[in-house]
């Protein structure tokens, strides 16, 4: 893959740091910075190793992943964890324990982004009976996250209370802190019913929005697909983001082969797709990417 000059915005070269959830590639991190290197991706997002979560990843593991990334010059963009991806009425001091856990693992890979999710409400409820239990446990991890110096990045996860944009936006500006921000996946609000996403959400989304989740997803049955063959509007939120001068992380996190709670699977071939499919959207908007 080779980096393409960006579109000048303002006098500015518009550039944007490529990355993955190399997970989905294969669960041993040799094999997955191998392909990384070979799609000229040199940062990822690490949610799982050697099969095992990064909540769940020991120490000592970290450290050795932490090595084997840096031995062969690949960065992490970001920390993908597991929090909030509970039910609202969990106890909110396991949850912040289990964050300072991953914020350990974090500041080893030397990752200064964490995303989390907002909490499932219980199951026959409405997401707004949930709001004060997610806002209380929310603040409750931002404010970790602040003493810890780390930045949150809210996933906007199906079925869980901020997976509109609307709620999403309630989330952040409640919760007001500087360590809890916006990471935008257009397949995910395709998959709760909004049609258009980048309609519908970006405007009110884009002060808060800090790092790109890169899946599309269909809206008639709600598969996942390649960026710019689904209807989560990727072309126009890539225009839109590159004309605001955004110069962030495009983290690859295709679903190509399977989707579960706790992750998705693609395999080297359709990751290699996916990513090939989004780097032609950069190419076309004159986006610059490395």
């Amino acid at each position: 893959m080779t980096a393409v000059n960006g579109t000048p915005v303002n006098g500015t070269a518009v550039s944007w740091t490529l990355s993955g959830f190399a997970d989905e590639i294969a669960p041993d991190p040799n094999v997955q910075i191998a392909v990384l290197e070979a799609l000229g991706i040199r940062h990822i997002e690490v949610r799982s190793a050697w099969g095992t979560n990064i909540v769940e990843l020991e120490p000592e593991r970290v450290a050795e992943l932490a090595g084997l990334l840096r031995s062969n010059g690949i960065g992490t963009s970001a920390i993908g964890s597991p929090i909030g991806k509970v039910p609202s009425t969990v106890d909110v001091d396991s949850e912040v324990a289990r964050l300072r856990r991953i914020i350990a693992a974090a500041h080893a890979l030397e990752a200064t982004y964490v995303r989390i999710f907002s909490f499932y409400p219980p199951e026959g409820t409405k997401p707004e009976d949930a709001r004060d239990d997610v806002l209380r446990r929310l603040s409750a991890l931002a404010a970790l996250a602040e003493q810890e110096g780390v930045v949150l990045l809210h996933e906007n996860e199906k079925d869980i209370y901020g997976d509109t944009p609307e709620r999403c936006l309630d989330l952040l500006e409640s919760v007001g802190s500087p360590a809890l921000r916006a990471a935008w996946d257009a397949a995910n609000f395709v998959q709760v019913g909004v049609g258009r996403p980048f309609t519908d959400g970006y405007a009110m989304l884009r002060p808060h929005l800090e790092y790109l989740q890169v899946k599309d997803a269909r809206s008639a049955d709600g598969t996942v697909v390649p960026a710019g063959d689904g209807d989560g509007q990727v072309t126009e939120t890539i225009a839109a983001l590159r004309d605001d001068g955004y110069a962030g992380y495009a983290s690859m996190e295709p679903h190509l082969a399977d989707a579960h709670s706790m992750g998705g699977f693609s395999g080297p071939s359709a990751f290699g797709v996916a990513t090939r499919a989004f780097t032609a959207l950069l190419d076309r908007a004159g986006v610059g990417y490395r």
